[in-house]
């Protein structure tokens, strides 16, 4: 076990709801005046109904809960990602870390010198150029000038603006603009470093250095709390994440299994068998009406298991004759936002290429056991005819899981892997060592 970096013991945050300054003595005394008189404030803002208070928890007594008893050890030299709704507390929390806002209760330690990057180029000035707003931005975010001055040429080269350094940013691009504040920030060297969405900023090449500078933040032996919706990011850049529901902690532990959790508590109300009523489009050839995910007993499930084959139905609508149409099926798996699995009806089928009659039609795809591994996956398909796509749906999501994880008794888990094939393998003794 590390040293504690950050620890948060019963943290809360609550806001008074329709209760604010408003910048001057009158119109503070005209809203204190009407209240006293049990009067509206005649320069509230927009108080949620009464009903709307009592439908949720965090709405009490005419105060919303951002936090709710947040209590969270996080050792030194930890990469850590923060993951939930929009609204589950995520970004107040950081604000808390950052003493950006102060806690209504509870206590937050720190263990070290704290940098923060919740907005990519905050602290730049339009009508100043590259070079001065480096020195700025690097202010603002807690770097001397002599931190700012020894590290100037690696941020321009990191930020590939060599050749634009004394022009106004005004006259940047946004991709240069964004390019520099990140260059700026990366170059932070605090012992705690947290970041919100700032990640997915550039070309493809600059993420990839971005990914890698934080790849080297968390192997220097720094503290690093990253938020963001993107799981993949999530997973690539953190081993332990932490799971936001209400202002409240739902979990905390490794990554795959904390973003598994997120999804799985999004599946609760999906349902498993998906049906389409919208028209097809004018002067389509047909629409896909149904999306239905079966077990290996032929049951409709929302979760299907690893080491058994499971089938995919897919109803359709061919409106009138029409020749070249094919019916498509991809598997997306949820945590990585990518296709594992993808088909077609006329790869084995080309006969179905040839003229289709009108009717309504259904087709059934079985998916053999341990194509897929274990996970959070949803079903895309599709009708095209002639490389024009007709119609084109989503499935809930599914889950896939597995009952043995024999693996882990050996300290071994295939969790990672895309898939969970069997392949033989074959052994030859060649003699003593």
């Amino acid at each position: 076990m590390g040293s504690v970096a950050v620890s948060v013991e019963n943290l809360n945050k609550e806001y008074r709801l329709g209760v604010m300054n408003y910048g001057t003595l009158a119109h503070d005394l005209r809203s204190r005046f009407a209240r006293w008189r049990r009067k509206p404030d005649p320069h509230a803002s927009v108080i949620p109904p009464e009903n709307a208070l009592r439908d949720t928890a965090r709405f009490r007594e005419g105060r919303f809960h951002a936090l709710d008893d947040v209590s969270v050890e996080i050792e030194q030299g930890q990469s850590i990602g923060i993951i939930g709704e929009n609204g589950a507390g995520k970004s107040t929390f950081l604000k808390i870390l950052s003493r950006i806002t102060m806690p209504t209760s509870g206590r937050v330690r720190l263990r070290g010198r704290l940098g923060t990057l919740l907005e990519v180029g905050t602290g730049f000035h339009p009508e100043l150029t590259g070079r001065e707003n480096v020195y700025l931005n690097g202010a603002v975010l807690g770097m001397t000038h002599q931190e700012v001055r020894r590290k100037f040429d690696e941020i321009i080269a990191f930020a590939e603006i060599d050749e634009f350094i004394d022009t106004p940013v005004k006259r940047y691009s946004s991709g240069m603009y964004v390019r520099l504040a990140f260059a700026v920030a990366a170059h932070l060297e605090p012992e705690i470093l947290i970041v919100d969405e700032v990640l997915a900023v550039g070309d493809l090449n600059f993420q990839k250095k971005c990914f890698g500078r934080m790849d080297q933040v968390g192997q220097e032996g720094r503290t690093v709390i990253f938020v963001s919706h993107s799981l993949p990011t999530v997973g690539r850049l953190c081993p332990k994440s932490i799971l936001f529901e209400d202002g409240k902690i739902v979990t905390y532990g490794k990554t795959v299994d904390v973003i598994s959790t997120y999804i799985k508590r999004g599946l609760a109300e999906a349902p498993t068998d998906l049906a389409f009523n919208q028209p097809a489009k004018p002067g389509a050839c047909g629409k896909i009406r149904r999306i239905l995910i079966e077990n290996h007993n032929g049951v409709p499930a929302g979760s299907v298991e690893l080491t058994e084959p499971f089938y995919v139905v897919i109803e359709y609508d061919i409106l009138m004759p029409a020749n070249k149409v094919t019916i498509s099926l991809e598997i997306h798996l949820d945590e990585l936002q990518m296709s594992v699995v993808t088909l077609s009806d006329s790869e084995l089928q080309p006969e179905l290429l040839a003229n289709r009659k009108p009717g309504r039609y259904s087709t059934r795809v079985k998916i053999p056991d341990r194509i897929l591994n274990t996970g959070i996956y949803h079903i895309r398909s599709g009708m095209v005819q002639e490389y024009q796509i007709v119609d084109v749906i989503e499935s809930s999501s599914f889950q896939v899981e597995d009952n043995l994880e024999i693996a882990d008794i050996v300290g071994f888990s295939r969790k990672n892997s895309i898939t969970a094939l069997q392949i033989p393998w074959s052994l030859e003794r060649l003699g003593a060592p």
